[in-house]
């Protein structure tokens, strides 16, 4: 008898290591399988402690599952059951278990600074979670975290890289994310109201255990030197998220540049969301801005996936030029991500509602895809590398873009200012191609304006830290221009807006060339006005384009 009760009690210990070491222990979880009952409480060091009884270990093993209720949570709307949560995620984590929500059940999450691990796939079903943000100890814990149970690993003898390399000299467990920095170069160099010193050089790109490039998301950049680089290992599981009708109650904060990182950050590679709902509730005549709901980076393969999300109310801010300007304010978000798919996803906000902020923000991503969505935006602010934009509806900010390869929009409505928007404030470049498919363009959702495809602005005084393009071949088939309603003075559409209105001759000397569009390619484009397709208010700006008809 003593035998078996120190063997139980080695067991029981051997459990409980194992579950320390592997307990996040960043977010001060500790889990533990003790012959007592089971339980979740915080200790005098704010540290959550669960404790999971060996008979209910094994029963939840022999389900394949835990639900939140089978560790306390109450569900019922009022009681602050993030603690309870999180502990549920920590053990099935540790076990390799579904965690599942209790179908009918309202989970409410106050202000507390603490966030749920998730490393298993998750069914949050029907149930229903309100996010309290009107007092929040620390805005940038996010309330669910999706993470890799892969570590990262340090590259040491990487010192250099070339645009277009195919290969990197290195050994790895499997595929990696890398993501590369030079500290000592700056590029997007932020010009405008916004205006910045630039970030430091950065890149993305996956590669095979034997450092074999994927060219489909190649290397953009020639990194002379390297200040930091790290492989991200690639899960090859799939990890599931469905369900869940998630509620925030906006921030009452400061209406100025702090954001609120509140909702599901995806920091693991092949991931699925599908089914989520997103609603905001209580936004007032001021709030600070938010950096997306869900909030995806460093990773690769993500899919959000029959998804309706929600605009948040625009605010307004004085900027760094000492002169008012709009918070940028976001409800998706992906940045240092590549492959990352939006499909069938709407937003509860009417797209061309100008009260609300456009929905997505990106930086330093490759192979960004909308298909089949109805969102008021799509926006690449740090470069996009190749980006996709088919059989969807785009509103009243319609598509923002800066970066290189091929942007693609076919089969698509939208209804921005101009079709293609090439951001100012980071030098209206596109390095590639763009094509343009089987689309409608309504100005500025039918309001009376004077249509461009082509919008932007370039002075050619400002070092954005790159040389600025503008695409270099341009591919319009089967267009459709919704300008019935324009002004009395409209001449008809123009591909290209008047970029620089000051260079009109030979005279005005451009400090940092502007490379301008080789050819645009004209198929089939017709107009509600029936006034033909100009190049642009400015003829000497575009004079060396080439128009094939």
């Amino acid at each position: 008898m003593k035998y078996i009760f120190l063997m139980f009690f080695f067991l029981n210990c051997v459990l409980t290591t194992q579950a320390q070491h592997k307990a996040p222990l960043e977010n001060n979880v500790m889990v533990t399988s003790l012959e007592q009952k089971t339980q979740v409480y915080t200790n005098d060091k704010q540290e959550l402690i669960v404790n999971v009884s060996p008979k209910d270990v094994l029963k939840f093993k022999a389900a394949g599952l835990v639900r939140y209720s089978d560790l306390g949570a109450k569900g019922d709307g009022t009681t602050d059951d993030i603690d309870v949560i999180a502990a549920t995620h920590a053990f099935a984590n540790l076990h390799g278990l579904l965690v599942k929500a209790d179908a009918g059940a309202t989970y409410y999450i106050g202000g507390k600074e603490r966030t749920a691990v998730i490393q298993t796939d998750t069914d949050f079903g029907t149930a229903v979670f309100i996010i309290d943000d009107t007092e929040v100890k620390n805005r940038n814990a996010s309330v669910f975290t999706v993470s890799s149970g892969l570590k990262p690993i340090k590259l040491e003898k990487i010192s250099s890289l070339k645009r277009n390399q195919q290969k990197i000299e290195l050994s790895l467990p499997g595929p990696c994310l890398i993501t590369v920095t030079n500290s000592n170069v700056k590029q997007y160099i932020r010009f405008g109201l916004n205006l910045n010193d630039g970030s430091s050089q950065t890149d993305i790109f996956i590669v095979d255990k034997n450092g074999k490039v994927d060219m489909n998301a190649p290397i953009i950049w020639d990194f002379e030197q390297i200040t930091e680089i790290t492989a991200l290992p690639i899960d090859k599981n799939l990890l599931k998220i469905s369900g869940g009708r998630f509620t925030t109650i906006a921030n009452q904060a400061e209406s100025k540049s702090i954001y609120y990182n509140r909702g599901i950050a995806i920091r693991r590679s092949h991931v699925l969301v599908e089914g989520l709902q997103h609603y905001i509730k209580g936004e007032g005549d001021h709030g600070a801005p938010y950096g997306g709901f869900l909030n995806i980076g460093n990773c690769a393969y993500v899919t959000v996936k029959n998804t309706v999300l929600t605009g948040h109310k625009t605010y307004t801010t004085t900027g760094r030029a000492g002169k008012p300007v709009s918070l940028g304010t976001y409800d998706l978000s992906a940045n240092r991500a590549v492959n990352i798919s939006f499909l069938n996803c709407s937003q509860t906000n009417d797209i061309d509602d100008s009260k609300y902020w456009g929905i997505l923000s990106s930086n330093f991503c490759k192979n960004l895809l909308y298909d089949h969505c109805t969102l008021s935006r799509f926006d690449a602010h740090q470069g996009v590398a190749n980006a996709t934009i088919r059989n969807s509806t785009l509103g009243h900010m319609g598509i923002n873009a800066i970066g290189s390869g091929l942007l693609t929009i076919e089969n698509s409505t939208v209804r921005g200012r101009s079709f293609v928007n090439l951001r100012s404030d980071y030098g209206s470049t596109w390095q590639g191609e763009l094509l343009i498919r089987n689309c409608v363009f309504v100005p500025a959702g039918g309001k009376s304006v004077a249509a461009s495809l082509i919008s932007g602005s370039y002075s050619g005084q400002h070092n954005f830290g790159y040389t600025c393009y503008m695409p270099e071949r341009i591919t319009i088939e089967n267009l459709r221009i919704d300008d019935a309603k324009h002004p009395d003075n409209y001449l008809g559409p123009t591909i290209f807006a008047n970029f620089n209105p000051q260079m009109t001759n030979n005279t005005y000397q451009e400090k940092f060339p502007y490379v301008k569009t080789r050819e645009v390619i004209l198929r089939n484009v017709t107009t509600a006005s029936k006034k033909a397709l100009r190049i642009s208010d400015n003829l000497f700006l575009f004079k060396d384009v080439k128009i094939k008809i």
